[in-house]
């Protein structure tokens, strides 16, 4: 029985060789290049292709082949720790989540009636992409270098393989601190952006490390506005302030005494008990100017122009405390 394809007909002739960025001829089970220098041929799995170029790449085809570390755990016992956690107050508060989607959904809609976006990181429905969902005329393209639940594609952000300018805008949520060189990802950003199109990214910095081997990269306010330097910004600030960024370094001092898995656990539940109110100091600080010198993480909402910032205009940007 053939799988249907989680992608639409219109994003599927986007799609290119991550390798040479030529067309692909697309089978019920492969994708293969046209390009009769390269040829090469990609998996489809569970009607996901899969992406990847391997020689830029830290994954491997053979990870999604055979099925192993690149799905969600969805076992009984994963499950069930999720309900437990979910009964608990969390570390976790951004402020402006929901609101800065929405400002992207608005932007996006007054440009025109049906705009595609790429989301990168999007196995999952991230928090506050929900609200993306209230705009049913907004094609989300989700991808991930994960199999799950929304995972309509399986690329690596260092090689995004898709023909230039397809897309009105891409989110990058909570994704360049886990990508080996972010700086070529946003060049792909930009590459796959129409003209005029707009990026929405939200990047740690205040934060410990998370995702195990895959979490190379923090950035300060103007590292992340550098980052960006190819796009005009649109707005830019703390999305998660100093209270989270506190409460996650109070749970990671005590984690640092063990590394029993058992205790690990315990810990963890102990401190969403005990410093889960710290986050919401955030709702008065998040606008604060010092708060930009101590913020958990940031946000940048830009547009595609053809300007580029130098570093001297940068670090006349710098709007943090002394």
């Amino acid at each position: 029985m053939k799988t249907q394809p989680r992608l639409s007909a219109a994003a599927l002739q986007f799609l290119r060789c991550p390798q040479c960025k030529s067309e692909l001829l697309s089978a019920e089970e492969y994708c293969r290049c046209l390009n009769a220098q390269c040829q090469k041929v990609f998996p489809i799995v569970d009607g996901i292709p899969v992406l990847i170029n391997e020689e830029n790449s830290v994954f491997r085809l053979t990870d999604f082949t055979r099925k192993q570390d690149t799905y969600f755990d969805t076992s009984s016992g994963r499950q069930f720790r999720d309900k437990i956690s979910d009964l608990l107050p969390g570390l976790d508060l951004n402020v402006r989540r929901g609101t800065n989607h929405r400002k992207f959904a608005e932007l996006l809609l007054a440009k025109g009636k049906t705009p595609r976006v790429l989301v990168l990181g999007g196995a999952i429905l991230g928090a506050g992409t929900e609200s993306l969902l209230a705009y049913p005329s907004i094609e989300l393209v989700e991808t991930d270098i994960a199999l799950g639940p929304r995972t309509g594609l399986i690329c690596d952000a260092h090689d995004i393989p898709f023909s230039p300018e397809t897309f009105d805008g891409v989110i990058a949520q909570a994704v360049l601190e886990h990508v080996v060189d972010p700086y070529r990802c946003v060049e792909e950003i930009h590459r796959v952006l129409k003209h005029d199109g707009l990026v929405y990214a939200e990047t740690p910095f205040m934060q410990q490390v998370h995702g195990g081997q895959y979490d190379f990269t923090r950035f300060t306010q103007l590292g992340h506005r550098r980052l960006f330097r190819k796009f005009d910004e649109l707005e830019s600030g703390a999305v998660c302030g100093p209270g989270m960024a506190l409460s996650w370094a109070y749970q990671y001092f005590l984690l640092s005494f063990t590394t029993s898995r058992s205790l690990r656990r315990v810990i963890h539940l102990f401190s969403r008990l005990t410093a889960f109110f710290l986050k919401y100091f955030d709702y008065f600080l998040i606008d604060r100017r010092g708060t930009l010198n101590a913020a958990s993480g940031y946000y940048f909402l830009g547009r595609k122009t053809g300007n580029v910032l130098s570093d001297r205009e940068l670090i006349t940007l710098y709007r943090g405390a002394f």
